[in-house]
């Protein structure tokens, strides 16, 4: 039996794919807070892996290379009270959304960094 080559949004004719993740959620201290990013894959960032896998420095040296580098980033929130009202992931999922909205270039696919994605127009994928 074949198996399926591994889904690929370039193979879809995707061009403009945004990729999104929220931190905050585990400590629930505070804002659930989401970042969203259009990479250019005309300009491949060195070192850019999991955050939890790189040094603080490193982490930084991304950040750089990314505000500098990336055709779009915006990060979005939910507040504290929004999580009390909505749960928080409901609160993960309208952070993830209004950083992905809040992106100067709408994507035509976003990749989630999580267990589900967030109802919205784009495909996606976990």
């Amino acid at each position: 039996m074949k198996s399926e080559p591994p889904f690929s949004p370039a193979s879809e004719h995707y061009t403009l794919i945004a990729g999104t993740d929220e931190v905050g959620r585990g400590p629930l201290a505070w804002d659930v807070v989401a970042a969203a990013v259009i990479l250019d894959p005309a300009k491949p960032i060195n070192g850019l892996a999991d955050s939890k896998k790189l040094s603080h420095k490193q982490r930084l040296e991304c950040f750089d290379a990314i505000v500098m580098n990336a055709h779009c980033y915006a990060v979005g929130r939910a507040s504290v009270q929004e999580i009390e009202q909505i749960n928080i992931l409901h609160a993960s999922m309208l952070a993830m959304s209004r950083a992905v909205a809040g992106l100067k270039v709408q994507p035509e696919f976003v990749y989630v960094d999580g267990n589900r994605c967030p109802k919205w127009k784009y495909p996606s994928r976990l």
